[in-house]
């Protein structure tokens, strides 16, 4: 590794969330294992593998390149992609095996405009239903109408049916429940259409767990496969959260009373005390946000002081330390622990926008290939995947 700075991922505890999503809901319920931004910053390839492993049906992406990306890494399992592409780019999802989100008749028209009619491969769809999210979808049974006749031409299948909660997290229930009843008058659009639709599917992680009698065929499970849940909830299953990140001071130094440092002179010193240097910064994801947040050292927690810089950031040690100190920026040291979660209520945001954000410059390790074995034999390893273990 030639870099001190790096996240530590254990595949193994992301197949154990799945396992146990997977026993909170009903056997007839198929689990889509979202695995966007390259694995909510944890891989893309190596969450998949996991997540197969404990027990996912599906897996969804963003981007259509996500779903490339997997697909020739060897992956056989059915793939969504969660955006619209351009309708240019349909024999690309063709020659990959990827079903495509569809949210009108028009978008849908352009698509059928470049694939041929009667060809052997057939377009396999979502088409995603609006209900309050406000993002993309259908939402009105005009526009359900103009789409239907475009999805029963012999070479479509229509694999799934959807839409997405924009409140699953809030004590205030109401408008997921105007959001669920208005998807079971949508849904009721898709049983009278005449259409072989497989999957009805509404729920994500939060809503899975919270409200298992929203499971419908199948759910979308995202965050929580990687240990997050919102903080002010109580979570109905046992989640780990399996990425911890790490580094070491590169430098420490003493700091006199009434001394300055960082940029704009942004921290002075209220007593003499010592100051460590971090290698990791804004441009690998540890924005300015985090200027007053801890670090972990030596057991004990440091504030994070001064503007954080680019590439390092500037921390208030319990006392001397020697350089090359080990520094926990999430995760554990002794009975302290740094939560992703912590991080995501000080920026007034969600945990898997601080996992998502951490750049490619921190190299990511996994510590349990090992565990993968059983299913995943290394000769059939993706390559990627074996120069990671080498």
């Amino acid at each position: 590794m030639l870099r001190n700075t790096w996240a530590e991922i254990s595949l193994s505890r992301i197949r154990e969330n799945m396992l146990n999503i997977r026993r909170s809901l009903p056997n007839t319920v198929k689990l889509m294992a979202v695995v966007k931004a390259n694995g909510y910053g944890h891989g893309d390839i190596e969450s998949a593998m996991s997540a197969i492993r404990g027990g996912a049906d599906y897996l969804a992406v963003a981007y259509l390149e996500e779903g490339i990306r997997l697909r020739d890494a060897g992956l056989k399992h059915p793939i969504l992609v969660l955006t619209p592409i351009q309708p240019e780019l349909v024999q690309l999802a063709l020659k990959h095996d990827l079903a495509l989100t569809v949210t009108s008749a028009k978008r849908f028209s352009e698509m059928r405009a470049i694939k041929p009619y009667g060809s052997e491969s057939k377009l396999r769809v979502h088409v995603k239903m609006d209900t309050g999210l406000g993002r993309i979808g259908i939402r009105t049974k005009q526009e359900w109408d103009e789409l239907v006749p475009w999805l029963r031409s012999e070479d479509v299948e229509v694999d799934g049916f959807y839409t997405h909660f924009a409140t699953a997290g809030l004590a205030d229930t109401s408008f997921l429940n105007q959001q669920a009843s208005r998807f079971i008058e949508m849904k009721a659009w898709g049983s009278s259409s005449g259409l072989d639709i497989r999957h009805y599917h509404c729920a994500g992680s939060i809503a899975a767990l919270r409200f298992p009698d929203l499971a419908m065929d199948m759910v979308r499970i995202g965050a929580a496969m990687y240990g997050f849940y919102p903080s002010q909830l109580s979570c109905p299953v046992k989640l780990n959260p399996a990425l911890s990140l790490h580094s070491q001071l590169i430098q420490v130094k003493q700091l006199a009373k009434g001394e300055v440092l960082g940029y704009d002179n942004s921290y002075r010193a209220e007593e003499d005390e010592w100051i460590g240097t971090v290698p990791i910064g804004y441009a690998d994801g540890w924005t300015q946000r985090m200027q007053g947040t801890d670090v972990l050292v030596g057991g004990r927690r440091a504030p994070v002081v001064g503007k954080i810089y680019m590439d390092q950031l500037m921390i208030k040690l319990p006392g001397p330390c020697a350089e090359g100190t080990h520094v926990t920026l999430i995760g554990s040291q002794g009975e302290q622990r740094i939560t992703f979660s912590e991080l995501a209520v000080h920026i007034g945001s969600v945990a898997q926008e601080v996992s998502t954000s951490l750049g490619v410059r921190i190299v990511r390790t996994y510590n349990d290939f090992e565990e993968m074995r059983p299913r995943w034999d290394k000769q059939t390893w993706p390559n990627e995947i074996n120069q990671a273990v080498i």
